[in-house]
């Protein structure tokens, strides 16, 4: 089960598990993206169209894939939205959105999926990022929301490892997704990222994500570095607070200058996508005789 999987990182990791053998439930928002996905995969595959962050949902979610393909062995927390701009002047609903799916999201998919997880003793794999533990400006509820679910997650596998449940952790850098690729539409977004070393700016094809990200799954890894170099990383994230204070401390002066920073809003067709299915549906057209 994936949840994210109308596009990006999660479609192109259905399509690899699928071509593994593997039977899929594809979970997110669009119903039809979803269900011409499912219908393109070599192997039986379901859409289920839930807001992660909704427990109910969820829940009915959940009862629908277990009746459509049976109680399932390995989930995949991969749903996520993003927006950048600087905090002080961010919008609440928008800042709480993001970790309100990136975050709480990846809880309640665990939360309703655990009890088949349990029974199957199988293996939940939460997508978190750089950002876990290499926090950027102008990316606060992005950044502190991918540091919540690698803690989520640490804390998972601990509670759960004498029970048979594997609980990884797919750490990746930039993928070439549209989140990414509108998110490089911002100057501020797009020369942060310049400035970070070449091997860390550069982006991945989303093909390649996925298939180490189906490895993780297939052999029930604890933890997946996407670039495998992210590994390295890990001995030195204490001092990544400091580098990166420094170089923003320059760059982000010399972008005010030229003027003010802007808010992207949701990123990519996930955080249009969200959006849309939160929004109040349009008034019918008035009843005859009216």
């Amino acid at each position: 089960m994936v949840t994210g999987a109308a596009r990006g990182v999660g479609a192109a990791l259905a399509r690899d598990l699928a071509g593994r053998g593997a039977h899929v439930a594809l979970l997110g928002h669009g119903r039809d993206r979803l269900e011409r996905l499912a219908a393109e995969l070599p192997t039986p595959a379901q859409a289920v169209e839930a807001d992660v962050t909704d427990d109910d949902g969820m829940a009915a979610a959940a009862r629908e894939v277990r009746e459509g393909l049976g109680l399932p062995s390995a989930v995949v927390a991969n749903a996520g939205i993003a927006e950048g701009g600087p905090f002080v002047s961010s919008d609440p609903a928008l800042w709480r959105r993001v970790i309100d799916v990136n975050l709480t999201g990846s809880a309640v998919t665990a939360r309703v999926f655990l009890p088949d997880l349990l029974r199957t003793h199988g293996y939940f794999l939460q997508v978190a990022s750089l950002a876990s533990f290499g926090s950027a400006p102008m990316m606060s509820a992005y950044c502190a929301s991918k540091a919540g679910v690698e803690a989520f997650a640490h804390s998972l596998r601990a509670e759960l490892a004498h029970r048979g449940v594997g609980v990884g952790i797919g750490y990746l850098n930039w993928t070439d997704t549209d989140m990414i690729r509108d998110g490089d539409k911002y100057p501020v977004l797009r020369e942060l990222r310049g400035h970070m070393p070449p091997p860390a700016r550069r982006i991945h094809p989303v093909a390649t994500v996925a298939g180490r990200l189906a490895d993780a799954v297939e052999h029930r890894r604890a933890a997946i570095y996407v670039p495998a170099w992210l590994r390295a990383v890990q001995g030195i994230r204490a001092a990544m607070p400091v580098v990166v204070t420094a170089v923003s401390r320059h760059e982000l002066a010399r972008l005010e200058a030229a003027g003010p920073l802007e808010h992207t809003g949701p990123l990519g067709a996930g955080g249009a996508a969200d959006l849309a299915a939160r929004a109040p549906a349009s008034p019918g057209p008035p009843a005859r005789g009216t």
